[in-house]
């Protein structure tokens, strides 16, 4: 990507620490190939820049975590969770290690502050579900199963990260169809495919919809949508009866380290893997009858502009 040498001079005098830039700028902070800190639950990465995008009036980067982590661990973020990669940031980074015991950044980039020890129904064994808690450090991604969200399905999950944190929208509840249908719609799609060979493919439906529902107040909502959920889900509802896809595609960011600290067979883990892919090109294939095209805007939010145009 060229940058004027106007541009550069002026981005080298900027200041090195992370400041609120405008999305509109014809300008990107960061370029392809630039090395940057990249903000995850409260700690920094060391990452580099490996594209740049303009989706929405916003700058999108695809960035890859130094350090040794695979290239499955690669994701899109925005201006928000990024750093110019300099002393005072990197003196930063290293305070936040210590903080949260984070040395060498030891911890997976996404999901890591989150564990489970809900175990998975599959092949006829049912195991004791405990609550989803929080992760040790030092999860070697090595050891992780790999779950390759769709190019296009990974788009979705920026999408939902830009209405929910940066235009203050919010999914309106209770979503039709919700996750409860939409893991039916799945296992019908696969019994007309594949007869009573689908047997299995239920209990692991079954086993996603236990994961989705322990796993959503706790690792799966933003900030800003927990009012929304204490008020969509009193405590004898299940979220999978509330949510829709847009939730359940987050489960598939953290599965792979929740599936971690479940111990399951590697053999096991192997066939997950395999219907796992297999339900994200579903999701993919009926992506407009899933998905929201549009978020709403929050209630409060919604007054508040209501009163300052009276």
């Amino acid at each position: 990507m060229e940058i004027s040498k106007t541009s550069t001079e002026n981005s080298n005098s900027s200041s090195s620490t992370q400041s609120e830039t405008d999305n509109h700028s014809s300008v990107a902070p960061y370029v392809e190939g630039e090395k940057v800190l990249a903000n995850h639950n409260q700690c920094l990465y060391e990452a580099k820049v490996r594209k740049v995008e303009h989706n929405r009036k916003a700058w999108l980067f695809h960035v890859h975590y130094l350090q040794g982590w695979k290239k499955s661990w690669d994701e899109w973020v925005g201006m928000d969770r990024l750093m110019k990669h300099t002393e005072e940031n990197m003196r930063k980074k290293h305070a936040l290690d210590e903080k949260h015991g984070n040395e060498k950044n030891a911890k997976v980039p996404r999901g890591s502050q989150a564990k489970s020890k809900t175990t998975y129904v599959s092949r006829g064994r049912k195991r004791r579900n405990e609550s989803v808690t929080k992760a040790k450090p030092g999860v070697d991604p090595e050891k992780l199963v790999n779950i390759q969200i769709p190019t296009t399905l990974k788009k979705k999950l920026v999408d939902d990260c830009e209405f929910i944190t940066h235009l203050g929208k919010l999914v309106k509840l209770p979503r039709t169809p919700n996750v409860n249908d939409i893991l039916k719609n799945y296992f019908d799609y696969r019994l007309k495919k594949c007869g009573s060979m689908a047997g299995s493919v239920e209990e692991i439906m079954k086993g996603v919809c236990c994961y989705f529902d322990k796993a959503l107040p706790v690792i799966l909502l933003y900030n800003n949508e927990r009012q929304q959920y204490q008020e969509a889900c009193p405590a004898n509802v299940s979220p999978s009866a509330i949510y829709g896809a847009e939730h359940l595609l987050r489960l598939f960011v953290k599965l792979p380290e929740l599936l971690f600290y479940a111990s399951i067979e590697e053999e096991t883990l192997i066939e997950l893997q395999a219907h796992f892919l297999d339900f994200l090109r579903f999701l993919q294939k009926n992506q407009s009858a899933f998905f929201l095209s549009t978020y709403h805007v929050a209630e409060d939010i919604e007054n508040s502009t209501n009163k300052q145009g009276h």
